[in-house]
């Protein structure tokens, strides 16, 4: 027994120094710093640009030289072959990386750096543009990743790594230029502003004024209970403070229907002891109620006042669009609920009725679909793996944890439920879409997962019922996000099983919610080249169907059973342009031309590409000419993920331009045409060239149903910063949706519609600075929107500053310190010398973000 007890104690012993010889082993990546700088764009006159990778260890043990790998994620795709440096750097798939360490890596000693230069396509220009993610794995322990937290981006210093070619004419956002820009917005008395936004068809100051307070009466037609139980609610949150004691006065709010108005319309009295809303409809009664709040000032929402004075008018008002939309992507990143629900609130606000919710796309599937757990128990999930079995690989720097807020999440069905309640009763329509058949990867990769669990089962038939790909496929692509798997097999009926069950699941949502649906949108962008090539089961289906002989033809044939099954549902198509769109022989090229079938099927197409400079800027009013009910969701002008300015501190993308929140408010839906001066790298555009485009007819004006705006996810990651790309520019959407077409819109000549148009701009910006911006502070506790940088000029020895927005306050230092809420206020030209730094606060005291002048150099 004694001899047992030694050989056990012995045992353990030899365990123990095993395992401390493995912890001692293993690198702490904790140590590890990693530096990303780029340094040449436009490298070598062609489309690539040259980075750095430098790896300090900055630990006292010693980084071995080999056993060890580093992921992250990077946008743009890597040349293998270009990679210098010690290391290898593979493509794993979409944007996800894998860096591992040649035999020519002879490890990294403490306070060592090894550096690794390499090429990348495209360029960079701000910092989303930069590697992601990264993270640790020590080959023994593959079970460990660990987050590499020391990572440091070196700005750029020199204006020309921010050219992306020779041909890139877009300036940098300089604090001159901005100051050169914001020369023309003039302030103006907020008594000469328009008094409800967006801007009512007619409206009319009476002079007279109402009090409101939490003893209002509220009373309402039969017809509007719900919209009555809304505005009680609403007053109740304003008055929260002042709520009690004894009515002592006898105004009140009356909701009235009147048959006569046009669906969304209503009027709207104010006098001195009444306020009446009339509307045929409850979203009519419900728009009144958002002019009415529109008339309140910021601190309405503190929940401080006891009394709020409401300026005496009459206004008759209906939207120009009958859809104003807003598409909101939580697939690559996702949003929470509680995010969901403050945006509806806030489209609402702004008499927008439609949030087009992209659920679903290769990085991510968010809608719980109870026949289809796997759907979410893997589609939803991102983390490290090799396999993408039981979750999917990192994306946009979500990291080896599955349990990140923004890589994984997906909203149960009580979620959506409570979601598609919320809108309802505000009068906003949800419509999911089901991206498909490309970007589609969260979906194959889950129901690959459910036919492996089901075969190992003994349920081949089962298993098979839902799968999305060919299983012996080997067809060779890249999307243009990089995924060489992300399509669906379009000519596998398990396919249609699939949109079948995922379509009946989301109609019993909408049922149990009380919510309208009549579309689902089946996206059908970005499929690409060299799909389906090589599917047995593609060719399983030319044999035996004479109509189909290329991949062409299976475009049509998917579109074709989408809309059989939704028709079968009492529902239509909604998709992207590219679904309704087919190719034709012309000559020895193929042609794409609007497909005319689908127009008779009623197939609503949201049209995003008009990229000013790629030859497609007329496609929308082409398909609208052609019958097609178009959704104008123009990249040049609609897309919110686009960044604010060409600056390395903007967030966001600008493959279709730089959006700043005039874009937006310069569009014209009926002739988006008139003003795309210049192309995404800012030379000007012959007018030559536009005119041979095709205009907009007026049977096309009829099929015009409503523009939306696009909120991709790919660098919106958190509240903060999805509400920084979504605001300001919501308001110009919001006004371009609703308020009717403006005068230096239709004008002809030129110069005056420049006129027209900067006098419009300047108001504007007096809007959003001293009504719509300072209530956004305070409702829902607060909107994160982006305050503008200082526009900042040195000009004979003087410095003078601006902004875009009168209303806001620009504040500076002269002893190189960050500007707070309490440093000086700018007033008027400086003569100091030195440096000057310069910020924008908003009514609340939040401030943006600083710029500098030194000695009349900007920096």
């Amino acid at each position: 027994m004694k001899k047992l007890i030694v050989l056990f104690t012995i045992m353990m012993a030899a365990c123990v120094s095993t395992n401390a010889q493995q912890k001692a082993d293993t690198y702490d990546a904790k140590n590890l710093q990693v530096q990303w700088e780029w340094l040449q764009n436009n490298y070598q006159g062609k489309q690539q640009f040259k980075s750095m990778l430098t790896f300090t260890n900055n630990g006292q043990q010693a980084l071995p030289a080999g056993g060890w790998k580093i992921y992250f994620n990077f946008p743009r795709q890597i040349v293998p072959q270009s990679v210098n440096g010690p290391v290898k750097i593979e493509h794993v798939n979409g944007d996800f990386f894998c860096l591992s360490p040649l035999t020519s890596f002879k490890g990294l000693k403490a306070n060592e750096s090894v550096k690794v230069d390499f090429l990348a396509g495209a360029w960079a220009v701000n910092f989303t543009d930069s590697p992601d993610g990264f993270y640790f794995v020590d080959d023994k322990r593959p079970e460990v990743q660990t987050v590499i937290s020391q990572v440091k981006l070196v700005p750029p210093t020199k204006p020309e790594q921010l050219q992306r070619l020779a041909t890139d004419k877009v300036p940098i956002a300089t604090p001159e230029l901005v100051y050169r820009q914001n020369e023309q917005i003039k302030d103006m008395p907020e008594s000469s502003l328009p008094p409800i936004f967006p801007t009512p068809a007619s409206y009319q100051k009476n002079g007279q004024a109402f009090s409101l307070t939490a003893h209002t009466q509220v009373t309402g037609d039969a017809a509007f209970a719900k919209e009555t139980a809304y505005l009680k609610k609403e007053l109740a949150a304003m008055f929260k403070a002042s709520a009690s004691g004894t009515a002592t006065q006898t105004s009140t709010i009356s909701l009235q229907k009147d048959a006569d108005l046009p669906a969304e319309g209503y009027k709207l009295e104010i006098s001195q002891n009444k306020i009446t809303i009339q509307a045929s409809t409850g979203a009519g009664a419900f728009y009144g109620i958002q002019s009415l709040k529109s008339l309140l000032p910021a601190k309405a929402w503190s929940g401080s006042l006891k009394a709020i004075t409401v300026a005496g008018v009459s206004v008759t008002d209906q939207p120009r669009f009958g859809y104003r939309g807003l598409m909101l992507d939580v697939a690559r990143n996702f949003h929470s609920k509680q995010q969901v629900l403050k945006v509806i609130d806030l489209m609402a606000y702004y008499k927008l009725n439609a949030l087009h919710f992209h659920l679903v796309d290769d990085e991510g599937w968010r809608l719980e679909i109870p026949a289809l757990p796997e759907l979410t128990q893997v589609g939803s999930q991102r983390g490290h793996t090799q396999t993408n079995t039981d979750h999917l690989q990192p994306a946009y720097g979500s990291g080896p944890s599955v349990r990140n807020l923004y890589g994984s999440g997906y909203y149960t069905k009580a979620d959506y439920v409570e979601i598609l309640k919320y809108a309802t009763e505000r009068h906003v329509t949800v419509i999911p879409e089901i991206e498909t058949p490309g970007h589609a990867r969260a979906a194959i990769k889950s129901m690959d997962a459910r036919y492996n669990r089901l075969l190992k089962a003994g349920q081949k038939a089962e298993a098979e019922k839902y799968l999305l790909r060919d299983l012996n496929d080997r067809s060779a692509y890249s999307s243009v996000q990089h995924w060489n798997d992300n399509v669906m097999d379009v000519s596998l009926p398990s396919t249609y099983n699939f949109i079948s069950t995922v379509a009946d699941e989301v109609v019993k949502m909408y049922r149990e919610a009380g919510a309208p649906l009549q579309t689902i949108h089946f996206g059908g962008d970005e499929v690409p080249a060299g799909v389906w090539e090589k599917s047995p089961s593609v060719q399983k289906l030319y044999a035996s169907n004479a109509n189909i002989k290329n991949a062409d033809d299976l475009w049509v044939y998917y579109y074709t059973n989408v809309n059989r099954i939704l028709k079968e549902r009492n529902l239509y198509v909604s998709a992207w342009e590219e679904a309704g769109m087919k190719k034709v022989a012309e000559g020895a090229t193929k042609k794409q031309v609007p497909n005319p079938d689908f127009a008779r099927e009623n197939m609503h197409l949201y049209v995003w590409n008009n990229v000013i400079g790629w030859g497609a800027e007329d496609l929308a009013y082409r398909l609208a000419n052609n019958g097609f009910p178009v959704i104008l969701s123009c990249v040049s002008n609609l897309y919110f993920d686009l960044a604010y300015q060409k600056d390395y501190l903007e967030p966001g993308f600008y493959w279709g331009g730089f959006l700043d929140v005039d874009k937006p408010f310069k569009f014209i839906p009926y002739n988006y045409l008139k003003n795309a001066n210049e192309n995404v790298l800012g030379s000007v555009m012959p007018a030559s060239a536009l005119n041979k485009k095709e205009a907009l007819t007026e049977q096309g004006k009829t099929n015009i149903v409503g523009i939306q705006a696009q909120l991709w996810s790919e660098t919106a990651r958190g509240p903060a910063r999805m509400e920084y790309m979504l605001l300001p520019k919501l308001l110009g959407l919001a006004e371009r949706a609703w308020a009717p077409d403006p005068e230096w819109a239709s004008q002809t000549d030129s110069a005056q519609s420049n006129a027209f148009y900067q006098a419009s701009w300047a108001q504007f910006c007096n809007v959003m600075g001293k009504k719509e911006l300072p209530k956004l502070s305070y409702m829902n506790k607060g909107y994160q929107y982006r305050i503008p940088t200082a526009g900042v000029v040195v000009d004979g020895g003087m410095v003078k500053a601006n902004v875009q927005l009168p209303g806001f306050t620009i504040r500076y230092t002269t002893d190189g310190s960050e500007p707070t809420a309490t440093s000086p206020v700018y007033h008027e030209p400086l003569k100091t010398n030195g440096v000057l730094n310069f910020k924008v606060f908003n009514t609340a005291g939040r401030g943006g973000r600083t710029v500098t002048v030194n000695n009349g150099n900007t920096l």
